[in-house]
């Protein structure tokens, strides 16, 4: 019997490329690790040998978080087995893995917001459409306002097309996990750099071979992809921080100024509410840290 890696991969449809590509490859890499252990094949592979697989990767100093991916992987691909009626049954129903340590995200407080906007709204006019250092800075912030503005994860602001977009409404249509679709609302300044960037800024990165519904560009005329996002960051943030950082951020503002858990569960496009409880940890330790720093008896 073979892995049918190439049937597992067509499986994931559903799932972001992201985590398409994590499953394959970690049920690659127990294929390569089962077949050097003498394995038959996935017909062979017993709740013991998966269990052994990931002790030898505790041994290996693997991170506990991507042990737990790799177990997560390896639950769905014999799930998916079972169902296609490959096996008779599953052996890793019951396949558990350790834990990884919760940690809190990181979240940017409102000074650093400001720097990390201001480098951008900052620079020089450009001379006309056809400049493209004005062309990039457009695009940057309007970027950074999307992000922060509308929470949205890295991959949904690149797969962002014009049609997405309205204007007169101040919305945004977002396709999120398992492709489940949600309307965002964007508040006047996000609107307004995203339309300077489409009406002045994104003629100075086009090309003919340019995607004309895609929203963003990178410098080749290409959609936007999450490695120029992090590039971006990377260069305009005056602290280290991370895409997801903003959204981390945008969640925790909104708590912090009074909004309903369950708005801001549908604004994030969280399937579970408790996935979106996280950041009412995140808000509590805001607010400890400034009470501590700022009551005298603390």
């Amino acid at each position: 019997m073979t892995w049918e890696l190439d049937g597992f991969s067509s499986s994931l449809a559903g799932r972001s490329p992201a985590t398409k590509r994590a499953y394959v490859s970690d049920v690659s890499s127990f294929a390569e690790w089962a077949d050097r252990s003498g394995s038959g094949g996935p017909g062979s592979v017993d709740r013991r040998m998966l269990r052994r697989y990931l002790a030898n990767l505790s041994t290996r100093r693997y991170a506990r978080a991507s042990i737990a991916r790799k177990a997560a992987a390896l639950r769905c691909y014999f799930a998916w087995m079972t169902r296609s009626g490959a096996l008779a049954s599953d052996p890793a129903c019951m396949l558990g893995a350790p834990a990884g340590r919760s940690r809190l995200p990181r979240v940017l407080d409102r000074a650093e917001i400001s720097d990390l906007l201001e480098p951008v709204t900052s620079k020089d006019e450009p001379d006309g459409p056809q400049d493209l250092a004005g062309g990039l800075a457009r695009r940057d912030l309007a970027v950074l306002e999307l992000l922060y503005g509308c929470g949205l994860r890295v991959a949904e602001l690149c797969a962002l097309d014009r049609s997405d977009l309205d204007f007169r409404s101040l919305t945004v249509r977002v396709i999120g996990k398992g492709n489940r679709q949600r309307v965002v609302p964007m508040h006047r300044r996000c609107a307004d750099c995203v339309q300077d960037w489409l009406n002045v800024g994104r003629e100075a990165l086009e090309t003919p071979d340019s995607p004309r519904d895609a929203v963003f560009l990178n410098r080749r005329g290409r959609r936007l992809g999450t490695r120029d996002v992090r590039r971006v960051i990377d260069r305009l943030s005056p602290a280290p921080a991370h895409p997801h950082a903003l959204r981390h951020t945008f969640a925790t503002h909104l708590l912090d100024g009074g909004a309903d858990l369950r708005v801001v569960q549908e604004l994030l496009g969280h399937a579970s509410l408790s996935t979106t409880q996280v950041y009412t940890h995140v808000s509590k330790e805001r607010l400890q840290a400034v009470h501590g720093a700022t009551h005298p008896r603390a």
